[in-house]
């Protein structure tokens, strides 16, 4: 490699490793090179960071996380926690089971692994503890359940991603319902095993009558989602028409029909939710600048040369890419990665015959298991703030439910067509 391409990663590196913040890392690096080793004028920087910015599919970004905000703010998750504990709640386990349901329903609505642990971990980990589950578990499941805010559309690192690969964002979506199922039925059915085997107290079964009265008092809620989907694949609107419909309804719904939202919050919910999508924009500000040196250096293509050179096989590659992904996780986040990475493996899928949305959603996931992996999984921090523990307990407590993601990540590697099923079903 270049010696100048050897300084700017290791100035990458460095700026990273030394706590700056991601977004000035990238930008800082990724001037220092387009200015310095390719030479062009530094008001090019500025071009770059506005066309970063001047891209419609990011509008679907900020909507779903003002959505989210929303469902947080008002009682939104609190129905879909009561609904998710009226229908599993009275199996061995249920409670947990119902903690993992409730993170699908709000994974899909929010698209976001960080909202999911907040809004979901941040209620049931004091709930399990209290219904004497062991804290460990309770830690482990609800620290790592969350991953499916990333997995179940719509999600944000989707968006992001097919606004690189020019993936059709809701086919890409499509991608991500059979693989959250299957994190769900695995982390229920090993709460189921685990509580059973250790005896765990069983909350009593609901009569029918209560589970229609729970029903319709959620009904409005567990409506939000049929409204996204049922709009979108029926070709009423499209993803980024969804996101606004969507934060409309739930502002109609906790303001006028539960009215657990006040006229007063509204303007706390915006300014909540402008912070967390700016914080959102400036790391794709950043990560373009970074991306822009790339391009401009050819890096991804040279790199795509070298590994077709190396690998013939590309299931030793899909093999590879995991190894790699799960390690970046560990110290990126899903944001930047996905910015970063995407253009370097795009160009190698077509040489290795893979598909692109197949991809999409393995570098999701595989990102997505970062939020719960030390040294800077967020997931981790958030929990350990919630139970008072320190991160080495936290991490403990994870392991068991990161092999199981791990275990379904690798079967969705090498049987793409669980992946494409839906996508293929819908659009060919």
């Amino acid at each position: 490699m270049d010696n100048s391409y050897l300084l700017i990663f290791s100035l990458l590196l460095g700026c990273l490793a030394s706590t700056v913040p991601v977004f000035m890392a990238l930008f800082f690096a990724g001037t220092v090179g387009l200015v310095f080793v390719v030479g062009i004028d530094p008001q090019i920087v500025i071009e770059v960071l506005y066309r970063s910015m001047d891209k419609f599919a990011l509008v679907v970004v900020l909507f779903f996380v003002l959505c989210g905000n929303i469902m947080t703010t008002g009682s939104i998750v609190a129905k879909l926690i009561k609904t998710a504990n009226v229908l599993v709640g009275f199996l061995p386990g249920g409670l947990a089971m119902a903690g993992v349901l409730a993170c699908g329903f709000f994974g899909a609505i929010s698209g976001s692994t960080v909202a999911t642990v907040v809004a979901i971990g941040g209620f049931m980990i004091p709930a399990l503890i209290e219904n004497n589950y062991d804290e460990k578990f309770s830690v482990g499941i609800m620290t790592t359940a969350p991953i499916l805010g990333v997995i179940i559309p719509p999600s944000i690192a989707m968006i992001l991603y097919a606004m690189v690969s020019n993936d059709q964002i809701e086919a890409l979506f499509l991608t991500g319902f059979i693989p959250g199922l299957l994190i769900m039925l695995a982390m229920s059915g090993y709460a189921y095993f685990v509580c059973k085997k250790r005896g765990m107290k069983q909350l009593p079964r609901p009569s029918l009558a209560e589970v229609f009265a729970v029903l319709r008092e959620s009904v409005w809620a567990l409506m939000l989602p049929i409204l996204i989907f049922g709009g979108i694949y029926s070709g009423l609107f499209t993803a980024n028409e969804a996101a606004v419909v969507a934060c409309f309804y739930a502002f109609f719904v906790e303001i006028v029909l539960h009215r657990d939202m006040k006229l007063k919050d509204v303007k706390k919910v915006i300014v909540a939710s402008a912070i967390t999508s700016s914080t959102l924009l400036i790391i794709v500000a950043g990560a373009s600048v970074f991306g822009e040196f790339l391009t401009f250096e050819q890096i991804p293509g040279k790199i795509a040369s070298v590994v077709v050179d190396n690998i013939a096989s590309p299931w030793v590659f899909l093999l590879s890419v995991n190894i790699l992904l799960l390690f970046i996780g560990m110290f990126m986040d899903i944001i930047s990665a996905t910015l970063i990475l995407t253009p370097i493996f795009l160009p190698l899928l077509g040489k290795f015959g893979i598909d692109t949305m197949h991809f999409g959603l393995i570098m999701t996931i595989n990102l997505g298991i970062g939020y719960c992996t030390p040294p800077l999984g967020v997931s981790l921090y958030i929990s350990s703030a919630t139970v008072d523990r320190d991160i080495i307990y936290i991490t403990k407590a994870v392991l068991p439910f990161l092999v199981i993601q791990i275990l379904i990540l690798f079967v969705l590697t090498f049987f793409p067509d669980v992946v494409l099923l839906l996508p293929r079903l819908v659009y060919g």
